[in-house]
């Protein structure tokens, strides 16, 4: 038997992150989910979770230490050595079409596997061009990643490509945590009699995204809605032009999640935040008073017959008249004690 995930209806808050979920899995092509938040918060069941909704339930897991032969696919050693022929041999791209591939801590992955996984991502296509194989298959999956920004950042140029950013609350409210324990024990001590009495709740969710996957290529991405959508994305002085799709796109997953035949602004205001979240230009804070740096103050003018001893450069002594031919007696320094 398949190992139970914990179902996502049963989940306590994290309402934003299962919105945003909801729609990747009604639009894979809105890019992938990215979920910032420290450890222990229950990141990876969500991800887990949102298996369930997707037609194939596959859930794939990439381990950090990866390589890229792993993740795309490479040539089956067996088949060419064997039989002399070259051959395919798929990777996790392929095992996850369909359904969540899931990277903990993507921020700790390199670069250039990280624009692998976009990639495919966004285009569902893994085009394999190695050891002398040429290869395309299908790869439409939903990429959720996570990252604790306190163990590394992802280039903004990363950022940029994943198509939601959402933050989970990392200090939820006493009587939310007493409730998300008790869930958990109730789950690991009977999985099964747990999503029996979660099954009503999960499988409306299911049936929700179903329709709007259903429902999504009968609304029309209409210039009305994209012009507010272009106007904002230039008010947020996001660059590129990648916001402005992804916003799109996500407003008219959420149409569909609405039922709706169209996009209105609720559908714009509704994953605005998702969107904008890691592409808005940040202001730069202003330094504490301590730190900022002084001006220089003008020097007074002390020729004005000034002869306060604080006015003018410091350490200048007030001008004393002095008798012609008067011997000038040394300065008298006081004895040391």
């Amino acid at each position: 038997m398949p190992d139970s995930h914990f179902p996502l209806a049963a989940v306590v808050g994290a309402d934003d992150l299962k919105l945003a979920l909801c729609l990747a899995a009604i639009d894979p092509a809105i890019g992938g989910v990215l979920i910032e938040g420290p450890r222990g918060m229950a990141k990876s069941t969500l991800a887990r979770g949102l298996a369930d909704l997707l037609p194939s339930g596959q859930f794939v897991t990439l381990p950090l230490g990866a390589s890229e032969e792993r993740i795309v696919g490479s040539l089956d050693l067996d088949a060419a050595l064997g039989e002399g022929r070259a051959e395919f041999s798929p990777g996790l791209l392929a095992k996850a079409d369909g359904g969540v591939l899931y990277v903990d801590e993507v921020n700790l992955l390199p670069d250039h596997l990280v624009d692998l996984l976009l990639d495919a991502a966004a285009s569902g296509i893994n085009h394999v061009e190695r050891d002398g194989v040429s290869h395309r298959h299908p790869s439409r999956f939903v990429l959720i990643g996570t990252m604790n920004s306190e163990e590394g950042e992802l280039r903004p140029q990363l950022l940029d490509r994943f198509g939601f950013n959402v933050a989970l609350d990392a200090r939820p409210q006493p009587a939310q945590r007493t409730e998300i324990v008790l869930r958990r024990l109730n789950f690991d001590a009977d999985p099964q009699r747990f999503l029996s009495s979660w099954s009503e709740e999960q499988g409306a969710l299911r049936a929700r995204c179903q329709e709007a996957r259903a429902q999504l290529r009968d609304i029309p991405l209409d210039e009305a809605a994209l012009e507010q959508i272009s106007q904002r994305c230039f008010a947020a002085e996001v660059d590129g032009l990648r916001a402005d799709l992804v916003w799109l796109r996500a407003a008219r997953a959420h149409a569909a999640w609405r039922g709706s035949v169209r996009i209105e602004a609720e559908d714009i205001d509704a994953v605005a935040d998702f969107v904008l979240r890691h592409r808005q230009q940040q202001a730069t804070p202003p330094l504490p008073p301590q730190q900022q740096p002084q001006q220089p103050q003008a020097k007074e003018d002390t020729s004005a017959g000034q002869n306060d001893q604080g006015a003018g450069d410091w350490g200048q002594l007030p001008a004393q008249v002095q008798p012609v031919g008067a011997r000038r007696e040394p300065p008298r320094w006081s004895k040391k004690p």
